[in-house]
């Protein structure tokens, strides 16, 4: 059995479930450009959430959002500095260890949704199960009930290119909840969106995150999605300059 500092993997979600908090500290991450130029993206950030927090994360493009999200989702390694959920250090993560973290703790939702075209709204929601081995009755079951809460039930059987923008981005965002994720990390959901179908996505994940005592972590430059927020953090230059409640 697998075990990361005290948690066997076997048992990590129940074990994050039970004392959600994420802690991030020191942050460091850095690339190398194809100059060989050493480009520091994130600058020793540090901060903290608790469970049912929904936290927006604000800046430029190029501040560092993105990669700040693939280093605490264990898609990018970090430099230096620590991430912990509960008792879990992703920092200290590898291989195994990562992928269990992922595909138990943490739901994905990115500005382009990346959904099947071949497959139906259900089939595309249910593919998280399925990949996980649920019996596929189950994982039909448990789409359909993700779906209805996004308000599409009538569109569940319908191909991904017969819906609308909008309807992709919820079925989009039904997948990353089907597992009903403890951490929940969006990479401007709503960027390709106009701004009705983008509160209506806010309000989502708000609701989320209140139903389930979810961390919720959301990088953006929708204001009035960071105005649903309990706190928003100002990224500029790899840095933390400013944190609002």
């Amino acid at each position: 059995m697998v075990e990361v500092g005290r948690i066997k993997i076997s048992n990590l979600k129940s074990q994050i479930q039970n004392q959600d908090r994420l802690v991030v500290q020191d942050l460091q991450k850095s690339f190398l450009s194809p100059a060989g130029e050493r480009l520091e993206v994130l600058r020793g950030l540090s901060f903290s959430a608790g469970a049912g927090a929904m936290l927006a994360i604000m800046g430029a493009s190029g501040a560092g959002k993105s990669t700040l999200l693939h280093v605490i989702g264990g898609l990018e390694v970090a430099d230096e500095g620590r991430v912990q959920l509960s008792e879990f250090e992703v920092t200290r993560a590898r291989g195994r260890e990562l992928a269990e973290y992922r595909n138990a703790t943490i739901g994905f939702v990115f500005q382009f949704h990346h959904l099947l075209p071949d497959l139906t709204a259900a089939e595309n929601v249910a593919l998280p199960l399925l990949i996980s081995r649920a019996p596929r009755r189950e994982s039909h079951e448990q789409a359909i009930e993700a779906l209805a809460s996004m308000k599409l039930s009538e569109r569940r059987d319908h191909p991904i290119t017969h819906l609308s923008g909008g309807e992709q981005q919820r079925v989009a965002l039904a997948r990353a909840l089907v597992k009903r994720p403890r951490l929940v990390l969006a990479d401007e959901p709503t960027g390709n969106l106009d701004a009705e179908t983008g509160d209506e996505i806010a309000v989502l994940l708000k609701s989320y995150c209140q139903r389930e005592r979810a961390i919720v972590i959301i990088a953006t430059h929708n204001a009035r999605l960071a105005d649903l927020c309990d706190r928003t953090l100002i990224l500029e230059d790899g840095r933390i300059i400013e944190g609002q409640n």
